[in-house]
């Protein structure tokens, strides 16, 4: 019978939503009655921590994923739709659990003095929607269930040094050398430290580059006949195209992401306050159940209001053409304004405070969404920022900014509640742009 000593054990005790206790590998001495021994990285790789009962009742593989740190809110939620197609893929072979990377240190996330990492998916969307339509798992779930917070592999996606071969596109994957600086430190103990979302214990046994050109499902085979580890983290995913951009596999994903129901109800309360808006007078009903929620196009009417999404800041410099200045913005609101009938405006902006004050002064009937302190630290800046588009998905007509993911989700919204695609697929154009091509309409597919 195999017997177990414990000498000196140092323990790391970390509070957290699920609490665990890692038990450091030099701990440990194993010995067998059979003889066999066990390395201590094998005895302490991800899935090993957990009692043999519980790692044999289920031979499950983890995927994990992060992106480009710069990245922000919008684009990382367009990364989850090609890393649940990959998922979907993989699990025609094996069962793979898409576990999904915490939210923190985003570009737009600049309220002072708020906690906002190691943020869990729960505090900005349906748990259950999303598990609808793929398995996930919260990191720290990952943690508990997997034994410890060791992942296995992880693989740093990139494009290939040569760009594409004599100009023509080809779907390929190669393990290569790293192209650029490793964001990744070997330890004393040869793991691998890094990012990993604020998660200072997680460990990651190996980390090797893969230079990769094509759809995110391009991966799966190399998964599946490349890789045996247990879980299996792809940094820089947003290095993957969309397998389907804009099919039903894109859309049921895309409807699974429903807004948690806290931050739908803030929404909702502050339309019905402020925007006369409710869902029965506005022809938006919502069902919790995103898999029976299907409507016409040109169903919904929306609330008596005009949703305006502004982006200043980065865009002012990084899209100067065909960002209007804040004066060219009010003349575009008052004559859609004018034109639909409408009197209050609801504006979403990353303006500066002196800008809102000026577009105030330009703009009396304007309204923001508003919320104190108190709200910002319960609600972080990610939950007042779905707020400020769950408000705009339900406004009569809506126009947005020129290339912004923060716009292309609101469409995407727009479209699921029903609203005719002439309401939805708008942008401001900038003052001396001379063509000022309008979104396109990317229709919803059941």
């Amino acid at each position: 019978m195999a017997q177990l000593w414990i000498t000196s054990v140092p323990v790391l005790c970390v509070h957290s939503s699920y609490f665990y206790v890692a038990l450091l590998a030099t701990a440990f001495t194993f010995e067998f009655g059979s003889g066999s021994e066990q390395s201590d990285q094998n005895a302490f790789r991800a899935g090993n921590l957990v009692s043999p009962g519980a790692a044999t009742a289920r031979d499950v593989r983890y995927l994990l994923y992060d992106v480009n740190p710069p990245e922000g809110f919008n684009l990382r939620r367009d990364v989850y739709i090609r890393m649940a197609s990959l998922l979907k893929t993989l699990r025609k072979q094996e069962d793979w659990v898409l576990v999904l990377p915490p939210w923190g240190r985003m570009y737009h996330w600049q309220s002072p003095d708020i906690h906002q990492v190691r943020i869990p998916w729960g505090a900005f969307f349906s748990l259950t929607s999303l598990q609808a339509n793929v398995p996930v798992l919260e990191y720290e779930e990952f943690i508990a269930e997997s034994g410890g917070p060791f992942i296995d592999q992880v693989l740093v996606l990139q494009n290939y040094a040569e760009g594409w071969t004599e100009g023509e596109w080809e779907e390929k994957v190669d393990e290569r050398p790293c192209i650029d600086r490793l964001m990744y430190t070997g330890d004393k103990q040869g793991y691998h430290r890094g990012w990993f979302w604020g998660y200072d214990e997680t460990r990651a046994l190996s980390v090797t580059c893969l230079s990769v050109q094509g759809h995110a499902s391009i991966l799966a085979p190399f998964l599946q006949k490349n890789i045996t580890a247990a879980s299996v983290l792809l940094d820089r995913a947003e290095t993957l195209l969309h397998d389907h951009y804009a099919g039903k596999d894109y859309w049921d994903t895309r409807r699974s992401m429903v807004f948690a129901k806290h931050l739908r109800v803030a929404g909702d309360q502050f339309r019905a306050k402020y925007l006369n808006s409710t869902d029965e007078q506005d022809h938006t009903p919502f069902s919790e159940d995103w898999t029976r929620m299907r409507t016409k196009l040109g169903s919904a009417k929306g609330g008596p209001y005009l949703g305006v999404h502004l982006r200043r800041k980065d865009f002012i410099w990084g899209h100067r053409e065909d960002v209007p200045s804040l004066k060219g913005a009010v003349k575009k609101i008052r004559s859609i304004m004018k034109k639909n009938k409408l009197e209050k405006v609801f504006v979403a902006t990353d303006a500066v405070e002196e800008e809102v004050s000026r577009l105030k002064k330009m703009l009396p009937e304007m309204i923001q969404y508003e919320p104190s302190w108190e709200d910002i630290e319960l609600l972080k800046d990610g939950g007042v920022a779905i707020i400020d588009q769950w408000i705009c998905a339900h406004a009569r007509y809506f126009i947005g900014t020129s290339v912004s993911t923060f716009s292309f989700r609101i469409h995407e919204e727009r479209e699921i509640l029903g609203f005719d695609p002439k309401t939805t697929y708008n942008r401001f154009c900038g003052d001396a742009e001379k063509e000022c091509e309008q979104p396109t309409h990317w229709k919803i597919v059941y």
